[in-house]
C-alpha cells in the first residue's frame, strides 16, 4: 500500500484522488490551503451574482471523503523535499509520500504594473479572490477589468449585475481576438457594449493609482488619459501557480515539466492539470493547457499509471465552452484566430447579431477541421465523431439537424445555414438531411 499525496484540490487533483480509490486500497492525502472541501471553480461567478451559495457548488458531500478514506489537509505546503519524499507544511507535521501529485492550478498575470498590489486590485481564480472581491466592491461606483479573455467577461457580468459600471481594457483590435477570428470577435466586442461596458479596445493599463488610504482610486491607460474606480481586475490571463515548486529541483519552464505519463524528472512526481506543462506537446494541442475537462482527463489518466496500468495522456479533439453575458459559446476542432495556408471558411451569421457558426476546412480535401458556434447548441458527442472520422465539409452540413443540441421550441436555423453555404459554393450543393422540428415548421 503507497501513501499518495497531492497538492491541490481542483478539479484535477481531486479527480486523481476518485480514481485511485476506484483503482486500488492506497492511503490518499490531500493538501489545499484554499479550502476544506472540492468545490466547483467555474461557478465563482454565479456565487457573487446570487444564483447558488459555496455548499451548492461542493459536488461532494462532506461525509464522502471519509466514506472513500481520502484524508483531507488544509495547509500549505512551504517546500516539497523530493530527496527525502516528504513535504514541510506550514501549520502541520511534514507528511512523507511514496508517490507525489502536483495540481496547484493557476496564478492572475501580473505584469510589474505599478499600484498592482494596492488594495482593491485582484484577480479571480480562487475562494480567496471571490471573498476579496465581494469585500472590495461593495458600495463603489466604478471597476476597470484590465485584459479581456474568459475571465474577464466572467467579472464583467458579475459587477454589472450589481449595477456597478464598469470599464474594460483590451489591448487588441477587438475582444479576444488573439483567439477568435475577426469576425467572431467584432460580433462578442458589439455584444460586450451592447450591455453597457466601457469596452476600450487597443488600449492598455500603465498605473494604478493610490487614495490616502493606500486603496485604488483610479487607473491611467497607455494613451494618458485617467479613469477613476474603486476597484481593479486583473484578468490578463493566468500563468502556472508554480511558486514551491520552482525551489525544490523538480524541473520547471512556465510550468511543472512533464512527460506523455504526466511524470516529472524526479521519479513518483507527477504533475497535473494548469500548472502542467508537456515537454513535448500532443500534436496539435499546446503544452499548458488550463481547461476544466482536461484537468479531469490529467487525473484519471495519472491515476491509471500510479495504480500499474501506465497510460499516455491523450486528451483527442479540441473542445471547449463558455458564456459572454447571453451568448453562449461552443467549439470544436480548431479554429484559428488567422486562417492557416492550408484552410478554407464559412462563416455565417444571423441578422439578429447574435447567432453565429464558423466552420474551417481544408481547401483542398474539404476535411472539416473545426467549428466555432455562438447562440446555437451543439452535440459535442456528434462533432467529435465528425473530427475523429475525419468527414467533409458537406457530411458536417448535412447532418447538423442531428448535432443541434437547443431545446425542443429553440428557433432552428440549418436551413438558412445550409442555404447560405450553397450560395458561396455552387459546385455542389448540400442536402440537409433528417425530419425539420416543429420550430422549423413554424419557422420555415
Amino acid at each position: 500500500m503507497k501513501q499518495i499525496v497531492i497538492i491541490g484540490n481542483g478539479i484535477a487533483g481531486i479527480t486523481a484522488a476518485r480514481h485511485i480509490r476506484k483503482l486500488s486500497d492506497h492511503q490518499i492525502t490531500v493538501i489545499s490551503a484554499e479550502s476544506d472541501y472540492f468545490w466547483s471553480r467555474t461557478a465563482l461567478m454565479y456565487i457573487y451574482m446570487g444564483h447558488m451559495k459555496q455548499k451548492h457548488t461542493q459536488p461532494y458531500e462532506n461525509c464522502f471523503w471519509k466514506k472513500n478514506r481520502i484524508n483531507l489537509v488544509n495547509d500549505f505546503v512551504n517546500t516539497i523535499d523530493h530527496s527525502n519524499k516528504k513535504l514541510l507544511l506550514e501549520k502541520h507535521e511534514p507528511i512523507a509520500y511514496d508517490t507525489l501529485i502536483i495540481a496547484t492550478g493557476a496564478k492572475p498575470n501580473k505584469f510589474g504594473w505599478p499600484g498592482q498590489d494596492l488594495d482593491g486590485v485582484s484577480g479571480m481564480v480562487s475562494l480567496q479572490d471571490l471573498e476579496y472581491i465581494e469585500k472590495y466592491t461593495s458600495g463603489i461606483t466604478r471597476g476597470v477589468i484590465v485584459g479581456g479573455g474568459l475571465i474577464g467577461i466572467e467579472l464583467a457580468e458579475m459587477l454589472s449585475s450589481r449595477n456597478i459600471p464598469v470599464s474594460m481594457l483590451v489591448r487588441e483590435e477587438q475582444f479576444w481576438d488573439n483567439m477568435l477570428p475577426k469576425q467572431e470577435a467584432t460580433m462578442i466586442s458589439k455584444h460586450i457594449r451592447e450591455h453597457h461596458v466601457d469596452l476600450r479596445l487597443q488600449t492598455e493599463l500603465k498605473e494604478i493609482l493610490a487614495d490616502e488610504n493606500g486603496r485604488v482610486k483610479a487607473v491611467i491607460t497607455g494613451d494618458g488619459k485617467e479613469i477613476p474606480c474603486q476597484f481593479v481586475g486583473l484578468t490578463a490571463g493566468v500563468s502556472p501557480n508554480i511558486d514551491i515548486v520552482k525551489k525544490s529541483g523538480i524541473q520547471t519552464k512556465r510550468g511543472v515539466l512533464v512527460d506523455e505519463f504526466m511524470e516529472t524528472n524526479i521519479p513518483d512526481v507527477y504533475a497535473i492539470g494548469d500548472c502542467a506543462e508537456r515537454r513535448v506537446p500532443v500534436p496539435g494541442r499546446a503544452p499548458i493547457e488550463q481547461v476544466w475537462y482536461t484537468g479531469r482527463m490529467m487525473g484519471e489518466t495519472v491515476a491509471k499509471t500510479i495504480c500499474g496500468n501506465k497510460t499516455e495522456y491523450l486528451p483527442g479533439h479540441w473542445f471547449n465552452s463558455a458564456k459572454f453575458f447571453d451568448i453562449e459559446y461552443q467549439t470544436y476542432g480548431r479554429v484559428w484566430n488567422v486562417l492557416k495556408e492550408n484552410e478554407a471558411e464559412f462563416y455565417w451569421e444571423h441578422a439578429s447579431g447574435k447567432l453565429a457558426m464558423h466552420f474551417v476546412f481544408d481547401k483542398d480535401t474539404k476535411q472539416f477541421l473545426g467549428l466555432n458556434t455562438f447562440g446555437i447548441r451543439l452535440r459535442h458527442e456528434t462533432f467529435d465523431k465528425f473530427l475523429k472520422q475525419k468527414a467533409d465539409i458537406y457530411t458536417v452540413l448535412e447532418n447538423l439537424r442531428e448535432a443541434n443540441f437547443d431545446p425542443e421550441f429553440f428557433q432552428r436555423y440549418e436551413s438558412e445555414i445550409v442555404e447560405t453555404f450553397n450560395k458561396a459554393h455552387p459546385e455542389k450543393q448540400v442536402v440537409l438531411k433528417g425530419n425539420k422540428s416543429l420550430m422549423e415548421k413554424i419557422f420555415g
